[in-house]
């Protein structure tokens, strides 16, 4: 994050603080902790809304499925209450998740510059590293919002959406949406990442947040936590709580493998079913609220 701030403040905010002096107030410095933190709370509200919106958008257009919006369980004014609850949510998840960011740029992470520090092929097995540890985390932190003395307050209002469109991807409650995010921080204080890699992932899995959602699916690989898979989770709830791979719900018995119907364009876009899904939704929603 030390090079998106160093660009913020060199185009931008290098002047905005320095025009505070003429407010008689202070300028602060770059390496001010109020100035790092007010700058990045900036950047990462506003970048989260920006990646948010333009790839939620491309996905939308370009992939989603419009005919899953005639499913019994499609919700009316859906996109805009999806797009609301994530814009509601951002400035609180951001607000929380600085704090790692400014352990980070002070230096307390275990990032490097160089990628000559540790060659590369650490550098190409550091990626498989930070997905599979932060897939495991993600897993089981996912997996927990489910038990009932969590499930009605924080991770419910994410399982409104039925049937998503990648405009849920971040509509979640903003404890939800941060506690899921949280392997992505640790994970650079516990094995060491090159800086500009960790960047790029960091921007990569809010991508994939979103194309799991979209609807679209394009393989049927059974390694991958496709969106075929996280259609599973939001109709049938108790099943592939993974983020990328499909391998610690295999190893967690909550796997569950799409059915043709939902693989089928044909097929999910008929009303029987629609029907089945619902009855069996309703099933499994229960035993999350008794």
């Amino acid at each position: 994050m030390d090079y998106v701030l160093w660009v913020a403040d060199e185009y931008a905010f290098d002047r905005v603080y320095s025009s505070f002096g003429y407010l008689g107030l202070p300028t602060l410095a770059r390496d001010d902790i109020l100035r790092q933190f007010s700058s990045l709370m900036c950047i990462s509200g506003f970048g989260a809304y920006a990646i948010y919106m333009i790839f939620s958008t491309v996905s939308f257009y370009l992939f989603f499925d419009k005919r899953q919006m005639n499913h019994p369980r499609f919700i009316k004014n859906q996109i805009q209450q999806e797009i609301k609850m994530a814009t509601d949510s951002i400035p609180t998840m951001a607000l929380l998740t600085v704090p790692f960011f400014i352990l980070e740029i002070r230096g307390y992470s275990k990032l490097y510059e160089d990628v000559e520090e540790r060659g590369w092929p650490y550098l190409i097995f550091s990626i498989l590293i930070f997905l599979l540890a932060t897939d495991f985390g993600i897993y089981w932190i996912h997996r927990g919002l489910h038990h009932k003395s969590v499930y009605a307050y924080v991770h419910k209002p994410h399982h409104k959406w039925i049937v998503p469109t990648p405009y849920a991807s971040i509509a979640f409650h903003p404890l939800d949406g941060w506690a899921q995010s949280l392997p992505y921080h640790i994970c650079i204080f516990v094995f060491p990442m090159q800086k500009f890699l960790y960047l790029m992932l960091f921007i990569f899995v809010q991508i994939w947040s979103i194309l799991i959602h979209d609807g679209e699916y394009f393989t049927r690989d059974p390694v991958i936590n496709s969106a075929a898979h996280h259609t599973v989770h939001h109709l049938y709830f108790n099943y592939n709580y993974g983020q990328y791979f499909t391998l610690w719900d295999r190893l967690g018995g909550s796997y569950r493998k799409p059915s043709e119907e939902i693989y089928n364009s044909e097929l999910r876009s008929q009303m029987k079913p629609h029907s089945k899904q619902d009855r069996e939704m309703k099933a499994m929603a229960s035993t999350l609220e008794d």
